[in-house]
């Protein structure tokens, strides 16, 4: 018999081999042939994995699939090509959807459009270690997931992450997002998202808010800041903190928490006058006046550059009736 290991969570290699189906090997993608394998919803995904850093299986499916099987599968394609990179994180309890990080031949393809080298892209071959293990990793999915359920909703033509907004009004402020929120009626929501975890004391967060009124006089903006925080008494205690604050800066903000109803409900709160119940989104628009997006695709210009792979519409091309991909 063979002798017992002294570690119990120990599984011989010869024995994970069989357990597993097998796997075709990654190899290096030559772009030219990478080119006649990706669909236009291929290339919206690597834009979207190189704005926004790292996205679960169940985001994308949510965004660009009608099934997640058929997300899976074409997930799986790519990741062998070398377009994507991927790992699941550990859980206490259950299992992690599979998260999603930009590969390398997805990397060379950005840069080859934008007619830069690969280092411009700023990836590197460590990119998935690093979001796999960033101490910011669960801030990031929250920030992505509350932005995918708005644009899932095919609400939300323009979504910009942290590091392309502090491009823009770093000098200012440091938002989590910003975006555009349209209605039905053809009215225009932009904001920007502070996605507050209760990390650090409300102090902080009040503090942010003199740098949001210094943008909207230097650049004659008036662009709602909206506050999600993780629970309800999180919110009360940051409503409390910051409606004085907020009146005097003459800032519209409003606030919501993750024990309500999803982002695109009627999840938001507006500080001072506020109405008797929570307002959608759409309602938001109408019940502040004379809102001013800070984002144009002229002011956007000279910080982001002509060639950027800014994704300005998250909702990706419709996929192909036939072929690869579809």
């Amino acid at each position: 018999m063979p002798t017992p290991s002294p570690n119990p969570g120990y599984v011989p290699r010869a024995a994970s081999r069989r357990r597993r189906p097998a796997q075709p090997a990654r190899t290096r993608t030559d772009l030219a042939h990478l080119a006649t394998r990706l669909t236009s919803r291929d290339v919206w995904l690597i834009e979207m994995l190189h704005e926004h850093k790292v996205l679960t299986s169940h985001h994308i499916t949510a965004l660009a699939f009608t099934g997640h099987r058929t997300a899976n599968r074409r997930l799986r394609e790519l990741y062998f090509l070398g377009v994507l990179d991927s790992f699941r994180p550990l859980r206490q309890t259950g299992s992690a959807p599979e998260h999603y990080t930009l590969g390398r031949a997805g990397a060379e393809l950005l840069a080859a459009r934008a007619g830069t080298d690969l280092p411009a892209t700023g990836w590197r071959k460590d990119t998935c270690a690093r979001i796999a293990f960033s101490p910011t990793l669960e801030h990031t999915l929250g920030v992505n997931t509350l932005l995918v359920h708005f644009a899932a909703a095919g609400q939300l033509p323009v979504w910009l992450s942290e590091r392309s907004a502090t491009r823009l009004w770093g000098d200012w402020i440091h938002p989590d997002a910003y975006a555009h929120q349209t209605t039905a009626t053809g009215q225009l929501l932009p904001f920007f998202l502070e996605y507050d975890t209760g990390s650090y004391n409300l102090a902080r967060l009040e503090a942010k808010l003199p740098g949001y009124a210094a943008l909207a006089s230097t650049i004659a903006t008036r662009t709602p800041l909206l506050i999600h925080t993780a629970t309800a008494a999180r919110e009360a205690a940051l409503r409390r903190r910051l409606t004085d604050t907020a009146d005097r800066l003459d800032l519209p903000v409003a606030t919501g928490n993750a024990q309500l109803a999803e982002p695109t409900g009627a999840a938001w709160l507006p500080l001072g006058p506020a109405p008797g119940t929570r307002l959608m989104p759409a309602e938001l628009a109408t019940h502040w006046h004379d809102l001013v997006p800070a984002l144009t695709a002229e002011t956007a210009m000279p910080q982001l550059g002509r060639h950027t792979t800014l994704p300005w519409h998250p909702v990706p091309p419709q996929p192909p009736t036939a072929g690869i991909g579809a």
